[in-house]
């Protein structure tokens, strides 16, 4: 949510964002509609002020006097009963737009519609060379008794998985190097709640417009969350924060839900696109400057690098455009990794800065040193999500028996095999 002086002083700059991001916002009646909410309200505030008054001019007047006063007040009353409400109905609509008002972008991201629109910006790692024919993981997984598909099926329905044996434990092997290495880094470590309230998935902006890809609970007033990123966020809605103590530093690990309307069959087979996955992710709360923002957002990128780099995995790093970013992203950065099954790369980190927009929405605030109450910037990225990458995993470090080989760096958490 953007800040409303700012929309007031810079349209053009508000409506170039909504056209880039290929949003659907009249930002003129925003605007009108901003005007109308400020002069209702100033004409709420004399029409009570007026009220005050009143009781204190009845005490004073004579009956004759009275009698015109109360006649007054009776035509007073119901104006001001109109002037409620229709400040009621344009606060409301004036608040359902600025849920959708865009982050202006950076101005390095490509503008284009889409993810067709992304660059490269660099790549690390080539796709490993095999000398027999690979497998694509499903077939692995199975061939070894590692996972369950039908049957998973039968229980849950399409795109649902059963992991076993070995398998489970290289997922739990993931988690916990990633959770390791961010702890070594001063994140707290957080394992926060999956199902949440309305609020949190408002203030982190994936409420309303992402409805349909959220899993709802009516009886419970409840959804379950695609990231940890909203309890996260939630956790500090409508706080004033310290200023000496920012950064704030999360990993948040949490199971993750996700109805996945819009992927229109692409990339459903086996562990590639699934509705409930593991996921920890990486969090940040910091004051409100560009430049410390940019460091983070550099450094939240090479936690992910550093555990692909570590994982052996060849990735490329891109460059997110103006239609591919969302709604309130200043700047996006996928990392895709490499699959040997399907030849491409595929998207297995997000890291995104928000600036003020999410602590706008949540009410995340902090006090300067000087006392000057400020709204936060926030940051997010992933560390490792399975079982996509669990599925990247297997398929580049499978050996021709079957096997697959261990990362030096997971086989701590595996009793120390280099093989599975």
């Amino acid at each position: 949510m953007l800040d409303k002086r700012f929309i007031r002083e810079n349209p053009d700059v508000v409506k170039q964002a909504v056209r880039v991001k290929g949003l659907d916002l009249d930002v003129d009646e925003l605007l009108q509609l901003d005007q109308d909410n400020r002069k209702l309200q100033f004409e709420v505030d004399q029409a009570q002020s007026r009220r005050k008054s009143f009781s204190k001019e009845f005490a004073k007047a004579d009956e004759a006097r009275r009698a015109e006063l109360r006649a007054e007040h009776a035509d007073f009353d119901t104006r001001l009963k109109e002037l409620r409400e229709q400040l009621a109905a344009t606060s409301a609509r004036l608040g359902e737009l600025m849920l959708l008002t865009p982050t202006v972008p950076w101005e390095g991201a490509p503008v284009g519609p889409d993810e067709s629109a992304n660059t490269v910006v660099r790549a690390w790692g080539a796709p490993p060379s095999f000398d027999f024919a690979p497998l694509d993981h499903v077939d692995l997984a199975e061939k070894r008794g590692w996972a369950e598909f039908a049957r998973a099926r039968r229980v849950a329905g399409e795109r649902a998985y059963v992991l076993c044996g070995d398998l489970v434990l290289l997922e739990r092997a993931l988690h916990s190097y990633a959770l390791e290495l961010l702890r070594e880094r001063d994140f707290q470590l957080m394992a926060v709640p999956a199902l949440v309230k309305e609020a949190p998935l408002v203030g982190t902006g994936m409420l309303p417009k992402g409805r349909a890809e959220i899993y709802e609970i009516p009886a419970d007033d409840a959804y379950l969350a695609g990231t940890a990123e909203v309890s996260l966020v939630g956790l500090h809605s409508g706080e004033i924060l310290d200023a000496a103590k920012l950064p704030v530093r999360y990993a948040g690990i949490s199971p993750c839900f996700r109805r996945e309307i819009g992927s229109a069959s692409r990339d459903v087979r086996g562990l590639l696109r699934v509705h409930q996955f593991e996921k920890v992710e990486q969090f940040v709360v910091c004051a409100d400057d560009q430049a410390e923002s940019d460091r983070w957002h550099a450094e939240l990128l090479d936690t992910a690098e550093t555990i692909l780099q570590a994982l052996g995995l060849a990735y490329e790093v891109v460059e997110c455009s103006t239609g591919d970013m969302g709604v309130g992203k200043y700047r996006m950065n996928d990392i895709n990794t490499w699959f040997p099954s399907l030849g491409l790369y595929r998207e297995t980190h997000s890291c995104s800065s928000m600036r003020d927009w999410q602590a706008r929405r949540a009410n995340v605030r902090y006090r300067t040193a000087d006392g000057e109450v400020r709204f936060a910037y926030t940051l997010n990225n992933t560390a490792v999500a399975t079982p996509r990458l669990l599925a990247a995993l297997l398929e580049n470090c499978q050996l021709a028996d079957a096997r697959v080989r261990v990362p030096e760096v997971l086989r701590p958490y595996l009793g120390g095999r280099d093989t599975l």
